[in-house]
């Protein structure tokens, strides 16, 4: 039986309060910690953006040229008489196979920026974590952030070449945010995990980037989702990629709504890997600084 508290003639059942009152604020702490330090992740990341292209002539025109380059030749090469597979939607809607590659090329290069450097991001920070009152949480978030910056500008490239190729855009392109922002979610969760991880034993960085390659052939880039027999077909959601490269090419490419179990699933994930991660990091945020 739950305890019991009498306050002005009324019956309050303290367990349940206190549990409801412990779930509310797990679930704001992330938020409310990044408005806290929101000046310096801002700051943080303005340095980080300034220092990627640091004494180059073309200085940010180099973000844009990597994804312009693999676009042209992606449409080169796929333009040509090559016996190729048919690129279709989710709905069977046939699309441009370089633009159907290179929309899942943009959300697997996101989300191996974050695997690669999440395991050794805190052992970048050492000094900071070390030898100041230093937000050890926020690195995630300011990292994903920094990584959010060039995948835009890559999917800026490829909303241009498909208005080049198909002289249209579809409206769903402005349900965009719906599938970034569960996107980003995720990996700042897979990033407090990585970052944890990783401050015990450089194992864990080690063994991303032997991992992390199979992704490219482990999710949908090259092929549709339906190209695949029962039962992989569906089994292929276990890779949470999968979701968020096929909503992509809908709102995209196809100009459809997303399925909403294949949205709901991704949803799901998002919101489960976020809390994860940052519930582990949190767990051992104290032992980290003795450790990295």
């Amino acid at each position: 039986m739950p305890s019991v508290k009498v306050v002005n003639g009324k019956q309050i059942v303290v367990e349940n309060l206190d549990r409801m009152q412990r779930a509310a604020r797990f679930v704001t702490r992330p938020f409310a910690r990044m408005w806290l330090h929101h000046d310096l992740v801002a700051a943080i990341l303005r340095r980080e953006l300034r220092d990627r292209f640091k004494g180059s002539v073309a200085g940010w025109v180099w973000a844009a040229i990597a994804p312009l380059l693999a676009i042209t030749v992606y449409t080169f090469a796929f333009t040509t008489n090559l016996q190729l597979p048919v690129a279709e939607g989710s709905d069977g809607t046939r699309v441009t196979y370089s633009l159907f590659i290179f929309s899942g090329i943009i959300v697997f290069n996101f989300f191996s920026e974050m695997a690669f450097r999440a395991p050794m991001l805190l052992h970048e920070y050492t000094h900071f974590i070390k030898q100041t009152i230093f937000p050890s949480d926020m690195l995630a978030v300011i990292s994903t952030l920094r990584a959010a910056a060039y995948t835009v500008i890559s999917i800026c490239v490829m909303l241009i070449f498909q208005f080049a190729i198909t002289r249209t855009l579809p409206w769903t392109v402005l349900l965009m945010p719906f599938i970034f922002v569960p996107l980003m979610a995720f990996l700042i969760g897979m990033s407090w995990f990585l970052c944890a991880l990783g401050a015990f034993t450089r194992d864990a960085g080690y063994f991303m980037i032997n991992v992390v390659p199979l992704f490219m052939f482990a999710t949908p880039i090259f092929y549709p989702q339906t190209a695949l027999p029962p039962p992989f077909d569906f089994w292929i959601y276990a890779n949470a990629l999968t979701g968020y490269a096929e909503v992509m090419r809908d709102i995209v490419l196809v100009g459809q709504v997303p399925n909403p179990y294949v949205y709901g699933w991704t949803l799901i994930t998002s919101i489960v890997t976020f809390y994860f991660g940052y519930w582990f990091f949190d767990r051992y945020r104290n032992v980290i600084v003795d450790v990295i």
